[in-house]
């Protein structure tokens, strides 16, 4: 979180002695030149399935509507310690942390149908018959006489091929009333010997939801022999119409004596069953190994928008497999013709504003600080999209989102994300011609609450943030509304409220709304609200304004999913305010030493990453050390860049990337829809986004002896970028210099204005920390500040 001006070293020598220590750090060695070949080659997609990074490794396309994917019993779809396959099924969502999606598991079975239930007919595996790519997943099903299965997607239809044995008894099975979330009602019908249509509706996100429906259509490639459908225990062979609320499904049945093959395609549609038609009719006509190759290819063509130079195999896998993680979501809504079912139950079309691909399925709170500035430079048109589509559920049910999953507000996690992540698209340059809109939007959101009506909480504690400059901690306060409560993390709201204030009076004055700036600046400052002088940290209030809670800052309450001392970094609107509160860039820095036990990492930087600094990925609380699992200090690392120390930041981030790796426990904790994911793609390039919902990127030292971004001329009128670092090691690793086209620079950030005009960003390396970085001004200037 690099936001201080800095004052100048007075000498080299005092601050960088205590750099000096400890042996050399084990950052992912790059001086290999990797071997040509395929990028999609690269990819892993079973990391992160294993040890909660939640996952899922079957076959998407880029932000495609359709993940199909095999379903395990693990909450969240698959979890490699499993051996069984239950199904696999069309929706899945990278990386939550509670049960989503897995609609309409599919499962191929033989003999006779005697189990209804998934957890009961479920296929036995292993991963030494499994495999999987960027748009493929093939595994061998022990049992049933062994089958084999392979998927493959476009963005709205899922195909799946089987090959089975030979027998007059080949089914498919489609369970419609077996989900991730809580089913409500579905329909099966059988329309004809080839086609089976289905309609799921279900709730849940963690907590209890609005109800959500989605339309499946699924056509075979040759007529089956019988069919039928179950409700309960009950198998009804011939029904060809069926509704229920429970479980429930239909079934295929094919004789592969003589051709063992069966191939099918499924597309979905969330607004109706003529929208599923027609996107199986545009995009379900190829045949599988033409559709698998299309996927291929412009999963090639997306991970070929950044070419690293350098890295050992390990890392190269790691990194693609992190940059392909980062392409799954958010995931598009609308149907091939432009229509999308809104947040207002009703359909509309995304036909207005030019013409725009509607998106759905917003982890904001995570995805705010990372993923949304990746796509926005590797892809601006889909962000700009993504962007407007925020705006749409704005427009059409009365607020803005915090935490959506396709058609409805599930109100998880606190504060208030979606103004940094519109900020950071309107500063990214995504919003042109949309600017008053979105600031419209933000600004009701900032000043007020949303109806009691409205299913969305938004700033549930404004009226007391409003008005005493904080929200109070009230543990287990009732709230009407389904969903995390911002009372219940007091703190962490009153933190994030600010931060959000700080971007959008960055916004309104850029617009010339320079009350309303004034007035977004001053909020800004409330992270000084709930910093207690007795404990030198940030503190949760109560009702009447008393701090409360344990005054040992790792056992802090009113933090969500951290403690104080992982929350007092999240202040990049104004590090110099929050380093002066501490004690001055010197106690911040012994601070921040503690904080990331600096001198241990100095001497082993991936034991202490894996010992001292992570716990488990669910363990937020009672820690006094960084957690690289979780989002809340993700730019802690940063924070070195405003101590003067920008050294330090490198050493940091370096120790971090050691947990990710190209096995399936190789992740961070959850995914988040590509939140991690995108730290690692970021922070191995050498620029991060240190101030979210701005267009400033921090530096540290890239991992790759050289980074080419391909850029997309409407937004980026060069059309390229690219990152040097040449040599870079674990003993080359402190920057002695850095050039941005060709002029030298002293700052420890760009500007995106910078990535469209410089061209090249150019780092000298060296063995020992420099005075690079270090001088007056060195550091992001403060955000959204009163009257500038």
């Amino acid at each position: 979180m690099p936001w201080l001006s800095r004052t100048r070293l007075r000498t080299a020598g005092a601050v960088l002695a205590a750099a000096l220590i400890g042996g050399a750090l084990a950052a992912p060695a790059a001086r290999a030149e990797p071997p040509a070949g395929p990028l999609t080659d690269l990819v892993n997609p079973f990391i992160g399935s294993r040890h909660d990074g939640n996952t899922y490794p079957g076959a998407a396309v880029p932000f495609g509507m359709v993940q199909l994917s095999p379903d395990t019993g693990h909450t969240t779809g698959y979890g490699y310690d499993d051996d069984h396959i239950r199904g696999f099924s069309s929706v899945h969502i990278s990386g939550v942390g509670c049960g989503l999606g897995g609609d309409l598991p599919v499962l191929p079975t033989t003999g006779d149908i005697t189990e209804t239930d998934y957890a009961k007919y479920a296929a036995s595996y292993t991963h030494d018959d499994e495999s999987a790519r960027p748009g493929y997943y093939r595994v061998g099903l022990k049992s049933y006489g062994g089958i084999t299965a392979e998927l493959t997607a476009t963005e709205r239809t899922g195909k799946q091929r089987y090959t089975f044995p030979a027998t007059d008894k080949a089914n498919v099975l489609l369970n419609t009333g077996q989900s991730l979330h809580s089913t409500v009602s579905t329909r099966v019908e059988v329309l004809d010997s080839r086609t089976i249509r289905t309609s799921i509706t279900g709730r849940g996100f963690c907590q209890d939801t609005e109800p959500y429906t989605l339309h499946t259509l699924t056509r075979f490639d040759r007529p089956f022999t019988s069919y039928g459908t179950w409700d309960g225990d009950k198998v009804t062979a011939g029904s060809r119409d069926s509704t229920a609320t429970g479980r429930h499904g239909a079934y295929a049945r094919f004789d592969t004596r003589t051709d063992r093959t069966v191939e099918a395609t499924t597309a979905i549609s969330y607004v109706d069953a003529p929208g599923a038609a027609r996107n199986l009719r545009a995009e379900g006509g190829r045949s599988f190994d033409r559709t698998k190759a299309a996927a291929n290819a412009e999963w090639e063509r997306r991970l070929g928008l950044v070419r690293a130079q350098g890295g050992d195999t390990t890392l190269r896998r790691t990194f693609y497999s992190s940059l392909y993680r980062s392409f799954l979501a958010p995931n598009i809504g609308s149907d091939v013709d432009g229509r999308y079912t809104g947040w207002d139950r009703k359909t509309h079309r995304a036909t207005e504003d030019g013409g725009f691909t509607y998106y759905q399925n917003w982890s904001l709170w995570d995805t705010y600080r990372t993923q949304a500035q990746l796509l926005a430079l590797l892809a601006p048109r889909e962000s700009r999209d993504m962007a407007l589509s925020v705006l749409r559920i704005d427009r059409e049910s009365g607020w803005l989102p915090k935490w959506g999953y396709g058609t409805v507000e599930t109100n998880i996690m606190t504060g208030d994300p979606v103004t940094p992540f519109l900020t950071n698209a309107y500063q990214q340059g995504l919003l042109r011609g949309h600017e008053e809109e979105a600031y419209a939007a933000l600004k009701k959101n900032a000043d007020g609450v949303p109806p009691a009506d409205s299913p969305a909480v938004g700033r549930e504690g404004n009226a007391e943030y409003l008005e005493d400059g904080f929200v109070p901690f009230l543990k287990g306060r009732e709230h009407a509304k389904p969903g995390d409560s911002d009372f219940d993390h007091g703190a962490s709201a009153t933190l994030e409220y600010a931060l959000s204030d700080a971007m959008l009076a960055q916004m309104a004055r850029d617009l010339g709304h320079d009350a309303d700036a004034d007035r977004y600046a001053a909020r800004a400052q409330n992270y000084r609200r709930i910093f207690d002088p007795s404990t030198g940290f940030f503190r949760a209030r109560d009702g009447k304004g008393a701090f409360t809670g344990p005054a040992d800052p790792a056992k802090s309450e009113g933090f969500h999913e951290g403690t104080s001392w992982q929350y007092q970094w999240l202040v990049p609107q104004d590090l110099p305010g929050t380093l002066a509160l501490i004690g001055g860039k010197e106690k911040a820095d012994q601070r921040l030493d503690s904080f990331f036990a600096y001198q241990d990492l100095l001497k082993d930087p991936e034991k202490t990453a894996r010992e001292v600094w992570v716990n488990g990925p669910y363990d937020y609380y009672n820690a006094d050390k960084y957690n690289p699992q979780n989002e809340p200090d993700l730019i802690a690392p940063y924070t070195y860049l405003s101590t003067g120390r920008p050294w330090k930041t490198t050493d940091v981030v370096h120790a971090a990337l050691t947990l990710f790796t190209d096995t399936p426990s190789g992740m961070t904790g959850n995914d988040d829809l590509g939140t991690m994911s995108a730290w690692m793609v970021l922070s191995s390039i050498g620029i991060f986004p240190v101030q979210p919902g701005t267009d400033t990127w921090g530096l540290s030292t890239p991992v790759f002896d050289r980074v080419d971004l391909t850029l997309d001329r409407r937004y980026f009128p060069a059309g390229h970028f690219s990152v040097t670092a040449p040599g870079t090691s674990s003993d080359l690793r402190y920057v002695r210099s850095v050039r941005l086209g060709g002029a030298a620079r002293e700052q420890t950030y760009l500007t995106t204005g910078d990535l469209r005009s410089g061209r090249e960003l150019a780092f000298t390396l060296g063995t020992k920390p420099s005075g690079w970085g270090t001088g007056e001004g060195s550091a992001p200037p403060p955000v959204g500040t009163a009257g500038k």
